[in-house]
């Protein structure tokens, strides 16, 4: 398995690897709900601290090689961000996560689409098991993640602590090899509900 950045289209999102471009479409996006970032994910994006995890973070990932940033494109404009994290090539595994959307995409066709064409990648790569880790306390993400046909393994008791102090449990779900097929006819029966 090996997944390469590169850009990922369907007729309703573009993942594209997070460049100088996104930047300021980006940061408006995360500035969109400041509270969530302290509330539901393990480190911020928001305000002043966008620009720590644009200038430092997001390069160590990338030279790494721990993440694939995307920036999801909707509409002319970055509404987003999701990433492949922690690659392992040698068990054929993969997560998508650090996923967040601009308020105004939630619960609409973007989430679904980023997620087929990630999950189409990495399957198409390779992988035997897609992971999806989520905030115990995020419900939303919680149901977004099963409707997307993932599996509920369990939840990692005290799992991480968030950069607000807050020590985090995270509900671990995936998707296999074997699953895929089904999931993605799901997937596509769904996205063509819309127009």
């Amino acid at each position: 398995m090996k997944i390469e950045p590169k850009v990922l289209e369907s007729r309703f999102v573009r993942l594209e690897p997070l460049a100088e471009t996104h930047r300021q479409d980006l940061r408006e996006a995360c500035n969109a709900d400041p509270d969530l970032w302290a509330t539901l994910y393990p480190y911020s994006m928001a305000g002043e601290h966008f620009d720590q995890r644009w200038d430092v973070q997001i390069p160590k990932d990338k030279a790494t090689g721990t993440w694939i940033h995307y920036a999801v494109v909707a509409g002319g404009r970055c509404v987003g961000m999701t990433c492949f994290i922690g690659a392992d090539a040698v068990n054929a595994t993969v997560e998508v996560g650090g996923t967040y959307y601009h308020p105004q995409f939630r619960g609409d066709v973007v989430n679904p689409a980023a997620k087929r064409l990630m999950l189409s990648d990495a399957f198409d790569s390779g992988a035997r098991r897609v992971a999806l880790n989520v905030d115990a306390i995020n419900a939303r993400s919680r149901a977004a993640v099963l409707k997307l046909g993932a599996v509920q393994e369990g939840i990692r008791r005290q799992d991480r602590i968030t950069w607000t102090g807050r020590i985090r449990d995270t509900v671990m779900f995936s998707i296999l090899a074997d699953e895929w097929p089904t999931v993605r006819d799901q997937l596509d029966t769904r996205l063509a509900m819309f127009t």
